[in-house]
């Protein structure tokens, strides 16, 4: 009896010391368990310079990120494969998040666009069984009908329903894989009243809020001015966009900031986004547009 007290009591205190331990690794953690996201448009370019795919993970280690939206083009995806498949690699073995980047200004709309985006969907699932071991991790959409004329104006959404319904059309496809969705907005989206935001926020799992011209370089502001802006920024549009709705079956929302909007104190600003927003729980994290700035820069 003694003898199994003593076993028993070992087990206990190793419980507990690998139980502090992780804690200590938790808190250690640079995100704190947000997403901290990156746009990577145009990926053959990526692709085609030197060590392109290394200079990708290399930044994006030493930028905090730990998901990456890299665009898919159907009409070059089979030449690209094997490429996709190194990407994805290198970007696991650092812990980092793929998403499949898809777009369109049409998929709302019922017909040749949203069948389009669909099999776009489908090739990734396709990609995914080819490749079992280089999988993208989801889908990240950037469908834009407010870019057509019929759709500009301040309060203008009713291509809202078509949009809802070409996210849910993916997430069908995607979830039945396993893969992750993700969808950008523009906030005329979350203006709109409870019953189109409830239609928004329920389509998809993930939004992210293209959150752009709080302000500018050219700003007669302070660093310390410009994020006190862009957080007070960002608590609006996150109580705007859950106004009513509640916590349950509804999107997490994720707030996007760009280079054009904040030059070098880009890093700070997104940093702030989380020290200020980390109590909402509807908060997900950040983003970043994009990573073609620091490839522009470079040249």
């Amino acid at each position: 009896m003694k003898t199994l007290y003593i076993r028993h009591f070992h087990i206990w205190t190793l419980c507990s010391l690998l139980l502090c331990a992780s804690s200590i690794f938790a808190n250690a953690a640079p995100n704190s368990g947000f997403v901290h996201g990156l746009w990577v448009w145009k990926t053959a370019e990526v692709f085609s310079a030197m060590h392109g795919t290394d200079k990708l993970r290399d930044f994006c280690k030493s930028a905090n990120i730990d998901e990456v939206y890299v665009s898919y083009s159907a009409k070059t995806a089979a030449e690209e494969a094997s490429d996709f498949v190194r990407l994805i690699s290198l970007l696991h073995r650092s812990n980092i998040h793929v998403e499949a980047l898809l777009s369109s200004a049409d998929a709302d709309e019922p017909g040749k666009y949203r069948d389009k985006l669909i099999a776009e969907a489908n090739e990734i699932v396709e990609f995914n069984r080819k490749h079992p071991m280089s999988q993208f991790d989801g889908i990240h959409l950037d469908v834009e009908p407010q870019q057509r004329p019929e759709n500009k104006g301040e309060g203008n959404l009713k291509f809202l329903p078509g949009l809802a319904d070409a996210f849910r059309a993916v997430r069908a496809v995607a979830e039945a894989a396993r893969l992750q969705v993700n969808a950008d907005i523009q906030n005329k989206l979350l203006k709109g009243d409870l019953a189109q935001r409830r239609m928004l926020l329920s389509a998809v799992p993930r939004v992210t809020l293209m959150m752009y011209e709080v302000t500018s370089p050219a700003d007669e502001l302070s660093p310390e001015q410009k994020a006190e802006k862009t957080v007070k920024k960002s608590q609006e549009f996150l109580d705007m966009a859950y106004d009513g709705l509640g916590g349950r079956n509804v999107a997490r929302m994720a707030i996007a900031l760009r280079t054009p909007d904040y030059g070098a104190l880009l890093p700070e600003m997104l940093s702030k986004l989380d020290e200020k927003n980390r109590s909402n729980p509807h908060y997900l994290g950040w983003a970043r547009h994009s990573y073609n700035d620091t490839l522009q820069a470079s040249k």
